[in-house]
């Protein structure tokens, strides 16, 4: 099992170091989930499918790494609250061995 660091600040401010596995094809947002750093029912709403934006964050670095975004991942941006320029949607976000060292801040719970 081949695990990297990632930084999540969770909605509450609170930093948050946690192993990620690069061997089990999942993305950023389930870690979260599994880190349980959002209330359960607030963040992959539509269960990774790009069609909600509960798992918004903000990619403090290394936004060069990222994947591009695709075009589901635009549009759903586009009608999201609290949209800033680094924004991404989580669930879009494959965990790979090049993400060693990510930061993010999960975006506000849209009221």
């Amino acid at each position: 099992m081949s695990d990297i660091k990632i930084t999540i600040i969770d909605r509450e401010g609170e930093a948050h170091q946690v192993d990620a596995p690069t061997d089990m094809n999942m993305n950023l947002m389930e870690v979260i989930r599994s880190y349980e750093l959002a209330p359960e029912g607030t963040i992959g709403i539509c269960g990774g499918m790009a069609m909600c934006a509960s798992c918004q964050c903000y990619m403090l670095n290394m936004e060069h790494m990222l994947p591009e975004k695709s075009f589901e991942e635009e549009d759903m941006l586009d009608q999201a609250f609290f949209v800033e320029d680094n924004s991404r949607l989580s669930c879009q976000i494959p965990i790979t061995e090049d993400l060693e060292g990510l930061e993010v801040k999960m975006a506000p719970e849209a009221t």
